[in-house]
């Protein structure tokens, strides 16, 4: 499900999208189910993912969204639906073709946005935050139908990001930027190919659940070393700081007459 167009000012973009999302729930409604609740978490995402996107538009002074935002934003159209379906299979069962479908093209699109940005010129560090909060929402949706079948500490999975977020609170230090690494997005890549997997029902229980280790295992060591990176680097910056002010020169007083 793409936007027909790039919108030409900040709100025409969020708003069209919304209709796309209230669309995409009422097809989905129609041809395979969606309980009241389902249906409400459906609109409630979309309401707060255009309100949050019209809010950043604003912010970095964008009057239009550019075509890699599309993309990123069709694809957070479509996390919406999974979020119905997802909400759904709490009190009733939903057809896992059309859960792995919607899920599985906003999975492939993931990486798509990128390539448009850089072709296009339009990489922008609003773009790059709308990508990676998508991705991280998708996981924790996908997460949470998972933990049904498996056990809710695969919840795990996709809770890490927003625990990350709250002890940033606590511990601005973990807001300081991370040195680029491979190995991250091969880790993330993992969490959505595997969840994907599961949902599809493709591998047998027990390796099911070695792969939802795996991939369990693979964040927390990946979180984990850019939490003590962070820690150090913050060392690091703090010993600066003291070093510069016992080297500054100290203001000379002079008695007054």
């Amino acid at each position: 499900m793409t936007l027909a167009a790039t919108p030409a000012a900040p709100t025409r973009g969020p708003m069209t999208g919304l209709t796309s999302q209230l669309l995409l729930l009422a097809a989905l409604a129609v041809t395979v189910g969606l309980t009241p609740a389902g249906l409400a978490a459906g609109a409630v995402y979309g309401l707060v993912l255009c309100g949050l996107l019209a809010t950043g538009l604003q912010r970095h002074g964008m009057r239009t969204m550019g075509p890699a935002n599309v993309v990123t934003f069709s694809r957070a159209i479509l996390v919406g639906g999974v979020t119905a379906l997802v909400v759904t299979s709490f009190s009733h069962p939903v057809s896992t073709p059309a859960l792995v479908a919607v899920a599985g093209v906003a999975l492939a699109l993931d990486g798509v946005d990128g390539q448009v940005a850089r072709r296009t010129g339009s990489t922008t560090a609003l773009g790059a935050r709308f990508d990676m909060e998508i991705d991280a929402f998708l996981i924790l949706v996908l997460s949470v139908y998972a933990g049904d079948r498996f056990g809710w500490w695969t919840v795990a999975l996709g809770a890490y990001r927003y625990l990350f977020v709250a002890a940033s609170w606590a511990a601005p230090w973990l807001n300081a930027a991370l040195p680029y690494r491979f190995s991250r997005k091969v880790v993330a890549a993992l969490q959505g190919v595997v969840l994907a997997l599961v949902t599809a029902h493709l591998l047998p229980e027990t390796l099911a659940t070695a792969a939802l280790v795996v991939a369990l295992v693979s964040l927390t060591w990946s979180f984990g070393r850019d939490t003590i990176w962070l820690h150090k680097a913050s060392r690091v910056r703090a010993a600066a700081r003291l070093r510069w002010s016992a080297a500054a020169p100290q203001p000379v007083l002079q008695a007054v007459a």
